[in-house]
């Protein structure tokens, strides 16, 4: 089992700035993959941003604006998200993935709004 809790949503400005994270625990050894997907009001959840081996992937509407991290040593993923838009409005949800299994975090609330 792995257990993930998001942390650093909330209300910004367009423009603006914010940076989420998520802690791992449990089994972490068994993560390969860890990433984060977003989920707007009736809309389908999309990935945003991938990392596994050293290896990133972002979704083209967030290429050049937000930057995926992890700390291994703090069993923590990070998401640095610069220039919101209002279109970024979403729940943000921390995904890993490892020995067949697929694990999701609660989400975290951001809106873009002036």
């Amino acid at each position: 089992q792995v257990q993930l809790v998001e942390s650093g949503g909330g209300l910004v400005q367009p423009g603006g700035s914010l940076r989420l994270t998520c802690a791992a625990s449990g089994n972490i050894f068994a993560i390969n993959t860890m990433g984060w997907y977003r989920q707007a009001p009736g809309k389908q959840r999309e990935l945003v941003a991938t990392t596994s081996g050293g290896r990133t992937n972002y979704a083209d509407s967030v290429k050049g604006r937000f930057t995926i991290s992890r700390d291994n040593a703090k069993n923590t993923l990070y998401l640095q998200m610069n220039s919101l838009k209002p279109e970024d409005t979403a729940v943000y949800y921390c995904n890993s993935r490892g020995l067949g299994r697929i694990y999701w975090g609660q989400g975290t609330q951001v809106t873009v709004s002036s």
